[in-house]
């Protein structure tokens, strides 16, 4: 892999479910730069969700190739693979039965790693995260805030180190505060630690406020891609579709929100 080599690129992949009936994936060419912020935006069934999953072979590609850090995914260890790279689900996805100090530092006991290295790997991402070691590090997740549980999602998701953190609608369940302010750490995270992340979202200002770089999927289609400047000139019709929910609330909040006076 060269400098210049995207560290995730996606070239003509193809997936269909159902005997074929069903394309879900369709002839997607994408590429994800090193230390990249990517989101994937569309409406259910475009797509996008099942395009995260190729990248880690949870699922299986049809047609096309995908590459990791220059590697092609079909060579590697599906298993190996997937401890190379952080994922984050929706709800967390934490075992329910486990600490949270289990489930942060369950990938690196899985790759063998010392337990003394475990436990401090632990409390240094629950700083990481914000949570406080001697609170939160024996609790379960049953009794956690969904906040706290994205937050233990995003810990394990980096126990391993990895260079790439895959993020399923990672913060769409929580309320606007959390989500704001999770996200908001999470892209600091990202910065800090010179990640290369795709995250799915349905929300579109959540993509712009959060992603260097939005790709837009519909109908198992990639029909645009840019930062969130070049979107807004797109000629794509879906593309101002999506656009114009962002503008239309932020016009509604200045007349409904006006600002005081002297402000």
């Amino acid at each position: 892999m060269t400098a210049a080599s995207p560290l995730i690129a996606f070239a003509h992949v193809g997936k269909s479910f159902d005997d074929g009936r069903v394309k879900a994936v369709d002839d997607v060419t994408l590429d994800v730069a090193a230390g990249e912020f990517v989101a994937i935006v569309g409406g259910s069934g475009s797509g996008k969700t099942t395009l995260l999953r190729l990248a880690n072979r949870l699922i299986e590609a049809d047609s096309g190739s995908i590459t990791v850090e220059g590697e092609d995914v079909r060579a590697l260890d599906a298993v190996s693979l997937r401890r190379r790279i952080g994922y984050v689900f929706q709800s967390g996805g934490l075992f329910p039965h486990i600490s949270v100090g289990g489930n942060i530092g369950i990938t690196p006991k899985l790759i063998g790693t010392p337990v003394p290295d475990i436990s401090a790997r632990v409390d240094e991402l629950l700083d990481l995260v914000q949570l406080d070691r001697a609170q939160y590090r024996d609790r379960f997740p049953h009794e956690l805030s969904g906040g706290q549980r994205q937050r233990v999602g995003v810990a394990r998701a980096l126990a391993a180190r990895p260079r790439i953190v895959l993020m399923d609608e990672p913060f769409g369940a929580l309320d606007p505060i959390t989500r704001d302010t999770l996200g908001d750490d999470y892209r600091s995270l990202h910065n800090k630690l010179g990640l290369t992340t795709v995250m799915i979202t349905h929300d579109i200002t959540e993509a712009i406020l959060l992603a260097d770089r939005i790709a837009v999927m519909r109908a198992g289609r990639l029909v645009a891609q840019g930062t969130p400047a070049e979107l807004s000139s797109s000629d794509e019709a879906y593309v101002s579709e999506l656009l114009r929910t962002p503008r239309r609330q932020a016009d509604r909040l200045r007349v409904l929100l006006p600002r005081e006076a002297g402000a």
